[in-house]
């Protein structure tokens, strides 16, 4: 993972400085404002916050004024650039009409809703999506090693900040709400004080903190690493999840005033294009300055560090370079499906229902009001004929090798459960083969959500089998080989294997024991054989159970893609109960377990767009 900087994920809003409450509504913190006019409709003023996707827009500008030659120019556009770290403030002038337009998340967006449609002209119109955010994360305590584990946890995250929407998802993946957790709130979202981070430093008690990428950083030292306790990390923290995995959690929107939309839509259409059109260029830019340098790209960079200032902003290279990585452009494909792909769970119905449950459920609207999709004709002349990357080939996004590589790999070397995001099992009886929606539909119905939303995860679908034939064939086969001695009484057997005590329910010697044949050349009982058989049976079961939730999908009429759902056989090497003497017990090895992996960026296809 390249080092993020300090402001890379930070959407520095004004609930950092205005103390924004749970009991608060939004209304009492925008206050008495009268809902003006635009009172420019010439030069336009555009809010702008703290963010990769922001880049496009001043790239598209040439700056905070529009600059001749620009696209933003070119379109016959003037655009004054405003800064809107401060959210309140900017409902303020959205609603006075000092500026017709809101910047934010799309959770920022369902915060004010109720105050922005509480007057008919100022009703808001989500516009466009700019991009989905890669890097906020929960990280815990060694302690909580799945989303499961949030259940009594003590959680701290900053008061109103950007992070409730995304504990909010964390809860609902696993199938928990807000009264299984007890939350610690902190002032700031970042920072050496009242910060959820210092406080995870200083007080053990808590298990997970919410941070920005720096702060995760400074906890962990990595994405994939976990804190050794030196250089200021916390020993035994990890990353339990991250929007770098969670790539649909929160969405970066900009949002315009319906009267000023209804009186201005061609403005409102060549604002869109031109920022798209922005995005293809940084897209083509990005690539050149990493195959081997650009000087537009460091140009644009360099124009970042000037508008935000070297505080926020120290380096070109890695703190203006790491504030792109930190966004992933969806550009005119991501738009269209965003706004018009039927049974899209990250789609803007879904999204705007999430937010408004969100508002609603911390207090921050009495009434649930709505925004307006974007009217836009995605297909026109404006985009058509202007863009170039309108139709987007969409290919599977894992190289199916390469994640089981990695999951075997991770398997063997200790990290499977360090990675694991969210588990869950199904059991199934013996000799069972199909796996129908009737049986499973809540289970299917569970990896397609994460699924949806875990667009930068892969979940394993690892099938197990049960143990007990094959150590009923170890033992018959060791005994009349004569390389299997037996002690002591039925209830309590021994066995030696020449001559040292093998442990029948240490299935790694065990059947490390069988692959080196200790049990091979006996008549009628192949030990060997039959542990490859459990195998062969795990992976067809696992087979088996993607297969059903690819067909549970096509069933539901929603999308999935294909190569970020891998079945692996598992077979008998990590039972339940080792030796289990009922049926009952051995049942219970007989499952199929989903695991939500997170993976290294390496087994994932480049693509332009994430859409």
């Amino acid at each position: 993972m390249k080092k993020i900087t300090t402001v890379s994920l930070i959407l520095i809003i004004g609930f950092i400085t205005t103390g924004l409450f749970a009991q608060e509504t939004f209304r009492d913190l925008v206050g008495s404002v009268k809902v003006g006019p635009i009172r420019d409709t010439t030069q336009v003023q555009v809010p702008f916050i703290v963010w990769g996707g922001d880049v496009a827009t001043f790239y598209a500008n040439g700056g905070l004024k529009t600059q001749p030659g620009t696209i933003f120019n070119k379109l016959g556009l003037n655009v004054n650039l405003v800064p809107g770290d401060d959210f309140i403030q900017q409902v303020r002038n959205y609603m006075s009409g000092e500026s017709p337009m809101l910047r934010g998340t799309f959770h920022m967006i369902g915060m004010a809703s109720e105050v922005i449609g509480s007057d008919p002209k100022t009703k808001g119109v989500v516009l466009f999506q700019l991009t989905w955010s890669a890097g906020d994360h929960a990280v815990a305590r060694e302690n909580i090693k799945t989303l499961k584990d949030l259940k009594g946890a003590k959680v701290c995250l900053q008061k109103g900040g950007p992070h409730e929407g995304l504990l909010d998802d964390l809860l609902h993946d696993a199938g928990l709400t807000w009264k299984d957790v007890t939350v610690v709130w902190a002032k700031n979202l970042t920072g050496p004080d009242n910060s959820p981070a210092a406080m995870f430093k200083k007080d053990k008690s808590i298990d997970v903190c919410f941070v920005i990428s720096p702060d995760m950083l400074g906890i962990t030292s990595g994405l994939h690493n976990v804190g050794s306790g030196l250089e200021g990390t916390v020993k035994g923290a990890k990353v339990l999840a991250s929007t770098a995995d969670r790539s649909r959690s929160i969405a970066d929107v900009y949002v315009v005033r319906k009267d000023f939309f209804d009186a201005n839509r061609q403005w409102c259409e060549k604002f869109t294009a031109g920022y798209l059109k922005a995005c293809e260029d940084m897209v083509d830019m990005k690539k050149q300055y990493e195959s081997g340098g650009s000087k537009p790209f460091e140009a644009v960079l360099k124009m970042a560090q000037t508008i935000y200032g070297k505080e926020v902003i120290p380096t070109i290279e890695e703190d203006a370079f790491g504030l792109i990585l930190d966004c992933a452009y969806v550009g005119h494909p991501g738009n269209v499906k965003f706004f018009t792909a039927k049974n899209n769970p990250n789609g803007f119905e879904a999204f705007q229902q999430a937010a408004l449950d969100l508002a609603e459920k911390r207090g921050y609207a009495k009434v649930r009001t709505g925004m307006i999709p974007s009217p836009i004709d995605w297909e026109s002349k404006v985009f058509a004929d202007y863009l170039t990357k309108t139709t987007v080939g969409k290919k599977d996004k894992f190289r199916a090798e390469a994640v089981v590589t990695e999951i075997e790999a991770l398997n063997a070397g200790g990290g499977l459960d360090k990675n694991t995001i969210y588990e869950f099992s199904i059991n199934f009886l013996p000799n069972q083969e199909e796996f129908s929606i009737t049986q499973y539909g809540a289970e299917f119905q569970k990896v397609m959500e994460l699924a949806s939303k875990y667009g930068n995860a892969v979940i394993a679908v690892r099938g197990h089998s049960d143990p007990t034939k094959i150590l009923l064939e170890t033992v018959r086969a060791g005994m009349k080989k004569g390389v299997l001695k037996r002690t002591g009484t039925r209830e309590n057997y021994q066995y030696y294997l020449k001559g040292q005590l093998l442990d029948l329910t240490s299935v790694d010697k065990l059947s490390e024991a069988i692959k080196q044949g200790d049990f091979d050349g006996v008549e009628d009982i192949n030990p060997r054989e039959t542990m490859q058989a459990a195998l062969n049976l795990s992976r067809k079961r696992a087979e088996a159970v993607r297969n059903a939730v690819i067909e549970y999908a096509k069933v539901k009429g929603l999308e999935i893609d294909k190569s970020q759902i891998q079945p692996v056989g598992v077979g008998i090497m990590e039972p339940i109960i080792p030796k289990p003497s009922n049926m009952a017990e051995a049942e219970k090895n007989m499952r199929v377990e989903f695991r939500l992996i997170r993976v290294k960026a390496e087994v994932i296809n480049g693509t332009d767009f994430d859409f």
